[in-house]
């Protein structure tokens, strides 16, 4: 029997803001539809004699109270008892990460699991970004130094990234050819992603939101004085914004894929009109930030989506 249950395998309520996270934006909404939040986290995932079942609590989260969620009873609960289950954890997309969209790729069938296990697994965020190149800035992915080097001598200012990054963590902005930080970020991240620089950043970037292969809105974030980096959680200021005639074209285009990779619920991002590269399908957020600006619910089009 499928019940009115959302299980959402994430990191602990304890360790999100409740000011800027969606993943407590889309409970709060569905938990007005009258249906219980089962809340995991991915280390607490297991299949036992074929049954998928997570050990978690079911949660009630109220922006209203100081302490914005309340524990209500712990549980080991079979996932196929669930009529949706949402994959919230942030990267590094590491083998943990796998390991859970292997577990979860058995159950795919029976339950709606957002995003799809098996296509969060075969889009890597940036590596899925060189068939849009044409739209990007000229942007390299390797671990050769010679090949880093040669790059940095064409554009002479690059940013340098992690592949499996998120959040703007350990990006770096190189004026001059630092070889030791480049070898030991190599050694740390293998393959990285080295972009030329585009300085219209300090007037922000655009976050496109997509949801079931449609264009549902999107914010602007403006870096703060001295940074590079629009992140919210770097310090950046979510303002509105319009896309552009060339900025619609594109996110129509990775939309109509992405629906097609069987990806629900996304997030792309332009710098002064060029696609940057990070196709967000792990855990997109930006929807409370956009509803705080602008009073777009863009939490009811998800669940409305998904017939909720």
């Amino acid at each position: 029997m499928i019940n009115k249950i959302v299980a959402i395998q994430g990191d602990h309520p304890s360790k999100l803001n409740p000011s800027t996270d969606t993943s407590i934006f889309l409970a709060k909404e569905i938990q007005k539809k009258n249906y219980e939040i089962f809340y995991y986290e991915p280390k607490n995932l297991s299949i036992d004699k074929s049954k998928v079942i997570a050990e978690g609590f079911f949660i009630k989260f109220d922006y209203n109270k100081k302490k914005f969620f309340k524990i209500l009873k712990k549980k080991k609960l079979d996932l196929l008892k669930c009529k949706f289950i949402l994959i919230r954890q942030d990267p590094p997309f590491n083998l943990e990460y796998i390991s859970t969209t292997y577990i979860l790729d058995t159950i795919k069938n029976k339950v709606k699991i957002v995003n799809n296990p098996t296509s969060i697994r075969n889009i890597s965020e940036k590596l899925y970004s060189p068939k849009y190149q044409k739209f990007m800035p000229d942007t390299l992915f390797s671990q050769n130094i010679k090949e880093i080097k040669k790059f940095f001598n064409i554009h002479k200012k690059i940013v340098l990234k992690p592949i499996h990054g998120h959040g703007g963590n350990e990006i770096f902005l190189l004026s001059k050819v630092n070889l030791k930080l480049i070898k030991r970020f190599i050694k740390k991240h293998n393959f990285v992603m080295c972009q030329k620089f585009l300085p219209k950043i300090s007037q922000g970037d655009k976050r496109v939101f997509i949801i079931n292969g449609k264009i549902s809105g999107a914010i602007s974030r403006v870096p703060k004085k001295g940074s590079f980096l629009s992140n919210l959680s770097k310090g950046g200021k979510a303002i509105h914004t319009k896309l552009t005639k060339n900025e619609i074209k594109i996110s129509k285009k990775i939309a109509f894929d992405l629906k097609k990779e069987n990806i629900f619920f996304a997030g792309i991002d332009f710098i002064d009109q060029k696609l940057n590269g990070d196709i967000n399908v792990t855990s997109p957020t930006g929807l409370k930030t956009l509803y705080d600006i602008s009073k777009i619910n863009l939490a009811k089009t998800f669940w409305k989506e998904l017939k909720a």
